[in-house]
């Protein structure tokens, strides 16, 4: 599988596991891949730029040939790669990282350009989600010297994405309670203000996603585990369905998914300052990534960081978060309050599967409306669960325990919050890809000084 620390070469038996998690990703996610987009009605579509031919190709509408040929064609590039090396005993380590960003790149370029070049050819509230728009939007605002919280954005183009076909209405900024705050920490805002000065389109925030996704694999590379297993949970974390339905859709948790997963990483590396400053990041891009926070507190505890290099990192988390968040909340407190906290918990309309659905299909709630009691329910349900599961990572010792009680908790956060849409599924998945790199990567470093002993008491005798 490699060495521990991550340069050898790829086994056979490594090589081929690779192949079969690559082409199972391929497999699962082809048949769905660009489907079920929003219902835009863009009218007339004017390719120009750099995606012109992209749209072109296209037919100038919407369209999921594309994506899937070259989905395909990387599979059976994946089959004939293996077909030509049957009889190799070992690959290099080139290959392996070759392969993982072939076909991430096959799975997410081809829609996510396709989309962004059609916005391009139409008008910016088309062809995109309202979420990255919004984001954007706050980009511009940071840019000119304005705040996006507490901001009006029911004039702002952004109520023309809600009727699909460009129109503004006063219904739809009656409705849309999202038109009149801004629920994103104060990294997506700042992140977006930087990328929004390229030159569009290259300025859509949906690309920065992609790019974000892409370093997830970088971010996984850097834990101390064989190489084999590194690449294929790395090919989990940047091809999954998920992933690459959230770089073309539109949906904005892979930057601060992959400053988390880097966060782990330095961690196990002993670069404790670089990783609570990696995290702090991922929390300045959302929210759920807080939840990580208690469990890589303890994590530096096992390894028996001392107190004065824990001041120090309390000190670094400190200042990253205070960089990001401080400028807005000294602008204005209370609309920062009520945009990240109050509306984010308690006014989005109530979707998904999770308690809350679950509540009004069973009668138990009014309506999707209507009030829904999460901070009760969570101080009687996570709250507790997640400070049993900080024990039994402080009794355990191990850097992999808490990653893995970490995905317990988000999942169950989650669950009970008033929303609960598919993709939040992506954070324990994420959780478990990290516990499984810690725990071979811990057990790894043990077996090597056994493995050195036992090679000395073979020399002697």
């Amino acid at each position: 599988m490699g060495t521990p620390g991550g340069d050898g070469r790829l086994t056979r038996v490594a090589f081929w596991a690779l192949l079969g998690v690559l082409l199972g990703t391929l497999a699962i996610t082809l048949p769905e891949l660009g489907s079920d987009p929003w219902p835009f009605r863009p009218g007339p579509v004017e390719p120009r730029g750099v995606l012109a031919p992209l749209v072109r190709a296209a037919g100038e509408e919407w369209d999921v040939g594309i994506a899937r040929s070259a989905s395909f064609a990387a599979a059976l590039a994946l089959a004939l790669l293996g077909a030509a090396g049957l009889r190799r005993r070992e690959w290099p380590r080139w290959v392996g990282v070759a392969l993982v960003i072939g076909v991430a790149l096959a799975l997410l370029l081809p829609s996510t350009l396709l989309t962004v070049g059609l916005r391009d050819a139409t008008d910016p509230w088309f062809f995109t989600n309202d979420s990255t728009y919004q984001i954007e939007l706050a980009g511009d605002l940071v840019l000119d010297g304005q705040n996006p919280y507490g901001h009006d954005y029911r004039f702002s183009g952004m109520e023309r994405f809600y009727s699909f076909d460009g129109s503004a209405s006063e219904r739809i900024r009656e409705r849309e309670v999202s038109l009149e705050h801004y629920a994103y920490f104060p990294g997506t805002a700042i992140v977006s203000a930087a990328w929004r000065l390229l030159p569009a389109p290259l300025d859509d925030f949906r690309l920065f996603v992609l790019v974000m996704t892409l370093a997830g694999f970088a971010a996984v590379m850097a834990f101390q585990a064989p190489l084999g297993l590194r690449l294929a949970i790395g090919a989990v974390v940047v091809a999954n369905p998920i992933a690459v339905r959230s770089a073309w859709f539109g949906q904005n948790d892979a930057p601060s998914i992959t400053l988390m997963i880097l966060s782990f990483a330095l961690l196990s590396r002993g670069r404790h300052r670089w990783a609570v400053a990696a995290l702090a990041g991922a929390i300045l891009l959302k929210q759920f990534a807080v939840v990580a926070l208690p469990f890589l507190a303890l994590m530096l505890v096992a390894r028996g960081v001392e107190r004065h290099e824990l001041r120090r990192c309390a000190a670094v988390f400190a200042a990253v978060v205070g960089a990001g968040v401080l400028p807005f909340l000294i602008a204005d407190p209370v609309v920062f309050y009520e945009d990240t906290v109050k509306f984010g918990a308690g006014t989005y309309k109530i979707v998904g599967y999770g308690l809350s659905g679950i509540l009004v299909r069973a009668g138990i709630l009014e309506d999707s409306d209507g009030s829904y009691p999460f901070a009760l329910i969570a101080l009687l349900t996570w709250l507790p669960l997640t400070a049993w599961l900080l024990v039994q990572q402080h009794r355990a010792r191990e850097l992999w325990v808490g990653a893995a009680a970490f995905s317990i908790s988000i999942l169950v956060l989650l669950f009970i919050g008033r929303t609960f849409n598919n993709y939040y599924l992506l954070w324990p998945m994420m959780g478990l890809a990290i516990a499984a790199l810690l725990y071979v990567g811990e057990r790894a470093g043990r077996d090597e000084p056994r493995a050195g002993a036992v090679a000395q008491r073979s020399g002697a005798g």
